[in-house]
């Protein structure tokens, strides 16, 4: 398959030209942490942020550069996660207070941080959330959680599931044997409201629902516990791909993550239509900056809320954590989605990667080659 496939797989990584700069651009010496979009920076209204940080995090890590980086660089990057930690509960928050009201950025900030600092040797300042009874309610008992998972809306899949899978930080802080019980309530669940024929979760447009999907793919991941239906899954991300408009990157993204999580042998007259798909959607994203916007129409000002296109409904609407202007720009969201989207096709074609356009100055003050 590879042979077919290299040079339609090696050509997308011209999209990346002008990228690394652009990351570059996004960090702050003070804080140790990066900014969402350049027009983060450059508005003086937005401080750098969790998400941001681990996404750029990621991106380093993914294209093999973290272990350039010297000591005062790691050091910073811890010292920037640790300062977000709240003594009283052990969460991590952002300064806007509305961070804290959505479940689903909470739940996400304690899985980013943590997996930041253990990166770099480190720990939390404080105890978190499980270990001082502060964890949300519903993890008192099986039978709390499992009342609480019946308790979340699915008129929109990737809303609904998206507060589904950030269970997940919780769990994953319990010892294996009181989890179990947990995660048995979960897959019980998940399994038993799951589409039997698209092998998809809950309500909304196409893209909405393999959106969901993915979400939950997290979760079952995360636990390394098979995903139910995978053959209906994969007939459903070629109808989508071939059939719907990807307008947000998380729709470029999505069916490729799931792809690769569930192991199937795809046929490459398949792999050939999922690529060139991929690719064509994710230049339409590209912008003059060299980074990636989440929207086809711009970068969104707040990623916590997604923006309702038609057909749409997201119940439980969070209140906005704006991180930018809002701008036809490159934002972290994007930029790592984009990143992981070539990992990944790499990995589905069976072609080996080659380097990225990484500049020879790129974080050249903090390099230790």
């Amino acid at each position: 398959m590879s042979r077919s496939l290299k040079p339609l797989i090696v050509a997308g990584d011209e999209l990346f030209e002008g990228f690394f700069e652009w990351l570059e651009e996004q960090y702050d010496e003070t804080s140790g942490g990066f900014f969402y979009a350049r027009s983060s920076k450059l508005s003086g209204d937005f401080t750098p942020d969790i998400e941001s940080t681990a996404q750029a995090l990621n991106i380093v890590d993914r294209c093999g550069l973290t272990d350039a980086f010297d000591g005062r660089l790691k050091e910073a990057f811890v010292r920037f996660f640790q300062s977000r930690q709240d003594p009283e509960t052990g969460y991590f928050y952002e300064p806007d207070p509305n961070m804290r009201l959505d479940d689903v950025m909470v739940g996400r900030a304690i899985g980013y941080s943590m997996h930041a600092l253990r990166r770099f040797g480190a720990e939390p300042l404080y105890p978190l959330p499980n270990d001082r009874e502060s964890a949300p309610s519903y993890t008192e008992s099986p039978r709390a959680y499992a009342l609480w998972l019946r308790s979340v809306s699915l008129l929109n899949s990737w809303r609904g599931c998206d507060r589904l899978c950030n269970s997940a930080p919780y769990l994953s802080q319990m010892d294996s044997g009181k989890r179990e019980p947990f995660l048995k309530e979960a897959v019980s669940f998940f399994t038993e409201i799951q589409d039997p024929e698209s092998g998809l979760w809950g309500k909304g447009t196409p893209y909405v629902r393999l959106s969901g999907t993915f979400k939950l793919h997290t979760f079952f991941t995360r636990f390394r516990v098979p995903m139910p239906r995978t053959s209906e899954i994969y007939r459903s991300i070629l109808n989508i791909l071939h059939n719907e408009e990807a307008i947000d990157m998380c729709y470029i993204r999505n069916p490729i993550s799931l792809l690769a999580s569930m192991n199937l042998e795809i046929p490459e007259r398949d792999m050939k239509d999922i690529a060139s798909i991929t690719l064509a959607n994710m230049a339409k994203l590209k912008r003059n900056d060299g980074g990636f916007s989440r929207e086809i129409t711009h970068s969104p000002a707040a990623t916590n809320v997604a923006q309702v296109k038609p057909g749409e409904y997201y119940p439980d609407m969070p209140a906005p954590v704006p991180l930018g202007k809002g701008e036809v720009e490159g934002d972290m969201n994007a930029g790592t989605q984009a990143v992981l989207i070539r990992h990944l096709l790499y990995k589905l074609s069976g072609v080996e990667p080659g380097k990225l356009p990484v500049p020879s100055r790129y974080f050249s003050k903090y390099r230790i080659v």
